[in-house]
């Protein structure tokens, strides 16, 4: 009943258009006589039998060409070249149609040649006319409308993004596009839909006071994160609000509309150019198989679960020792409208037990293992949990996925491997070392991927700072040099499935993160994009932490790989046979909860470990000016 009470609504709302469009058929047909026969009122050959015959086969075959082309469809008000294409296809695919039809029925020969063709070009141009005028006065009176409440606007970009918002921005209530910038000289006093390109993007404080601007869109979503600083810097200098959007990869469907616009966010300053990213590639190797991620619930885990949905796995096992974490990302699931088989496990991976009853039963292809403690202050005084996660339990998945022939396992490893002066960094260089020595004659492919830090990971600075912000300050700094790597969260995991597909196995592979971000700096702009002013304080550096982090070792041999994104580290490397023993003994150290034994075990792998570095520590924190 609903239903046919929606139908029938919207068939009432139409009306005005059917009779518009229907008696506009009789009158092209009218005035395509009128023409060939100089503008007669009334052409003698109009009203004769095979004129009025071919007009009931013409009007019959237009109105079949009216609906099958949807010309019926498109708002007026909203009236596009998408709508006059289809008023072409319904009225010359009518004369093509019907010429046949008349020819066969001897009607054609009684016709003057022209009035087809006439008529065809006739009845576009009413069509045509009726919604192109509907448009043109609406759009008028909205500028009377708002013209005491608007506000004026510059856009930044006139590229297919900045015209797409020029002309979502005609059509709104409160904005006015007064200009556009661009750095492209031919574009230079050029229009964009009447909105004239004033000058270059370095221009911007002088062309917004020039013309008063109120507001600033900026509109170029394939900006990196180099030219989007330089952007909003201006915009600051300017004083006047601004907003962005989104980038191509936040965009639904790319469409462009004012709705879209947003805050300059994090991401925008310290990301970087999009990735390409070979999904063919990556679908082939994933589609279709059982994957199981360790970790599923931490920030990186995931994002791994959310991208490798896209590639229509068979299906996807889910592991975390977080009962919270992995009922949220549980929940998140299954609103899911997948195919996709899901198995949630609430396991540790330091249980040997449990991970292999649920590999045995599972029988996994592809193995994420994202588990991991990760926090270096915490880790220096829990040597005992970072060994038995970190090491014990990176060393249970992998062996587990040798006895179960799993196809692939692809470690997720740390900047903080390379060099390390922390215990956590030391962990998971073992973690690395332990699965390229078992890569070796085994039928897995173990795969180790090293990256920095990624923005808004759980426990990471960007949420301390912004807890920090959102109290009123002070953000607090370890040291005025301190500086990381940063990378977004969708992009370290595409990475990791781009090094998923290109790996052989035994391979470290190193992310490209760009260049180091000053902590100082990323504390600046957060406040920055908060709009208050809260005051930066220096605690100094904690224990384990580094004033900059490497990618990888001095030793260490970089070659490049098939991906510009992705690096191959050649590791110095230790035999299977001595890391099983030392293995065993930290089994034994962890079963007697013995401290001093764990850190001579790991010292004992990894020399490089330090308490003091001169390359990385400061021995004297220095005072900002």
């Amino acid at each position: 009943m609903e239903n046919l009470k929606f139908f029938l609504l919207k068939f009432v709302k139409q009306i005005p258009v059917f009779l518009y469009d229907f008696l506009s058929i009789p009158a092209a047909w009218y005035l395509a006589y009128c023409l060939r026969y100089n503008l007669q009122p009334f052409p003698a050959r109009f009203v004769s039998y095979y004129a009025v015959a071919s007009f009931f086969v013409i009007m019959v075959v237009q109105m079949g060409f009216y609906f099958q082309c949807k010309v019926y469809r498109g708002l007026w008000r909203f009236a596009s070249i998408k709508d006059l294409v289809r008023i072409l296809k319904a009225a010359f695919g009518a004369i093509c149609v019907s010429a046949p039809i008349l020819f066969l029925m001897n009607y054609l020969i009684h016709l003057p040649r022209s009035v087809l063709p006439l008529y065809a070009m006739i009845i576009t141009a009413l069509w045509s006319l009726g919604r192109f005028s509907r448009r043109f006065f609406w759009e008028n009176q909205q500028g009377v409308n708002k013209s005491a409440q608007v506000k004026r606007v510059l856009v930044i970009g006139a590229g297919d993004a900045g015209e797409s918002l020029i002309r979502d921005l005609h059509r709104s209530y409160i904005y006015y596009p007064i200009g556009v910038l661009d750095d492209q000289p031919k574009k230079l006093h050029l229009e964009v839909h009447g909105v004239r390109v004033l000058g270059f993007i370095d221009e911007l404080p002088k062309i917004v006071r020039k013309y008063g601007v109120e507001l600033i869109f900026i509109a170029i979503p394939t900006a990196g994160s180099t030219k989007m600083r330089h952007i909003v810097s201006l915009c600051e200098a300017s004083k006047v609000p601004f907003r962005t959007l989104p980038s191509l990869n936040e965009l639904a469907d790319g469409k462009v509309e004012v709705n879209s616009l947003r805050p300059v966010s994090l991401d925008d300053l310290l990301g970087r150019d999009a990735v390409k990213i070979d999904w063919d590639k990556i679908s082939a190797t994933v589609k279709g198989k059982k994957v199981l991620v360790t970790g599923a619930g931490g920030s990186i885990g995931s994002e791994l679960c959310r991208q490798i949905l896209k590639l229509n796995p068979a299906s996807l096992m889910l592991i975390d020792n977080s009962e919270y974490q992995l009922y949220k990302i549980e929940q998140e699931f299954l609103k899911l409208e997948n195919k996709v088989k899901f198995e949630f496990v609430l396991a540790s991976v330091t249980d040997r037990v449990a991970i292999n009853q649920h590999f045995a039963r599972y029988k996994p292809e592809i193995v994420f293992h994202a588990a991991a403690y990760k926090h270096v202050p915490i880790l220096e005084n829990q040597v005992y949990a970072a060994v038995l996660n970190n090491i014990v339990g990176t060393s249970i998945v992998a062996e587990i996925c040798v006895a179960t022939k799993v196809a692939k396992m692809i470690l997720i490893s740390t900047d903080k491997a390379v060099n390390p002066t922390n215990i956590m960094g030391s962990t998971k260089r073992i973690a690395e070392m332990y699965c390229q020595a078992l890569n070796h004659g085994a039928a897995t492919q173990f795969i180790t991927v090293r990256f920095g830090n990624v923005l808004g990971s759980t426990g990471s600075v960007v949420p301390l700072f912004q807890e920090q912000i959102n109290k009123g300050g002070p953000v607090t700094v370890t040291h005025y040099e301190i500086e990381r790597f940063f990378m977004t969260i969708p992009e370290a995991s595409q990475l990791i499935l781009q090094a998923l597909a290109i790996g052989k196995g035994g391979e470290i592979f190193v992310l490209d993160m760009g260049e180091p971000i000053k902590i100082r700096y990323l504390a600046e702009q957060m406040i920055k994009l908060s709009g208050r002013e809260i005051e930066i304080t220096y605690t100094g550096l904690r224990p384990g932490e580094k004033l900059f982090e490497e990618l990888f070792h001095v030793d260490e041999k970089l070659v490049e790989t098939s991906h510009h994104k992705l690096h191959q580290a050649i590791a110095r490397t230790c035999s299977l046979e001595t890391l099983q023993d030392t293995l065993k003994l930290f089994v034994n150290a962890c079963a007697t909860y013995d401290d001093a034994e764990l850190r001579f075990l790991i010292k004992s792998l990894v020399p490089e470990l330090s308490q003091v570095n001169a390359n990385c520590w400061a021995e004297v924190q220095p005072t900002p000016s």
